[in-house]
């Protein structure tokens, strides 16, 4: 790899575990919480696949509660307006990981800039970082409403090479998400996965240069280069 000069983080799922509704889920349905998030999660991902394919852009909010709609249908798990409304609203504070706010320090203080791309609106990621405090530690939060279009279409990852001036090469793309990570490997940045869970890597013809079982080993890394 070359010489780092930047780290661009995803979001759900990196630094923020998405999983963390499942408890405000839970109070709705009590028991079925997890299972609800997991559905909502799974379907979310896909809309953004589907509505890329399908030139069918609507941002990350809508897609989010789209998916919460098909959710709970699917479960067959009544959840009115209010309630799907306030569920949310509990995404956009989403927690951190425990090692996040430490690891994320550590990174900042080695000097390079620190940036997050996802495909969360413009408003979702600001108002996820906000609520954990989190906000200083980046210098760039970039969104896919940008390009209209969401990860992992190149018209994405170059919005960070644009926003940190510097060639993707150059800067490390860091994703706890394998198909987030094969699409910035294919397009051409350093990658580090974040595995936390022993998960299969995909096959989709790229391997990452790193891989970690959380942000603080990527901060170990980091310091011993």
């Amino acid at each position: 790899m070359k010489t780092i000069k930047g780290i661009v983080f995803d979001l759900y799922g990196t630094l923020y575990d998405v999983h963390s509704v499942a408890a405000s889920c839970d109070a709705y349905h009590p028991g079925r919480g997890l299972e609800i998030s997991t559905v909502w999660r799974q379907k979310q991902l896909e809309y953004t696949w589907l509505r890329s394919l399908m030139g069918a852009y609507a941002d990350f909010e809508q897609v989010t509660h789209d998916a919460l709609v098909f959710a709970s249908r699917h479960l067959k798990l009544p959840l009115d307006d209010a309630a799907c409304a306030a569920l949310c609203k509990e995404y956009l504070k989403i927690k951190p990981y425990p090692e996040v706010p430490e690891a994320l320090a550590r990174l900042q203080a080695m000097g390079m800039p620190l940036a997050i791309l996802s495909n969360g609106s413009a408003n979702s990621i600001r108002s996820v970082v906000v609520a954990s405090g989190l906000e200083r530690r980046f210098q760039h939060l970039i969104s896919a409403d940008d390009a209209q279009i969401f990860k992992p279409h190149s018209s994405v990852y170059t919005l960070a090479e644009q926003r940190l001036n510097c060639d993707c090469s150059e800067l490390l793309f860091v994703s706890s998400n394998a198909w987030d990570a094969s699409g910035a490997r294919h397009f051409g940045y350093a990658v580090c996965w974040i595995n936390r869970a022993g998960n299969t890597f995909d096959e989709l013809g790229q391997s990452p240069d790193h891989v970690v079982e959380g942000l603080d080993q990527l901060a170990d890394w980091m310091d011993a280069q």
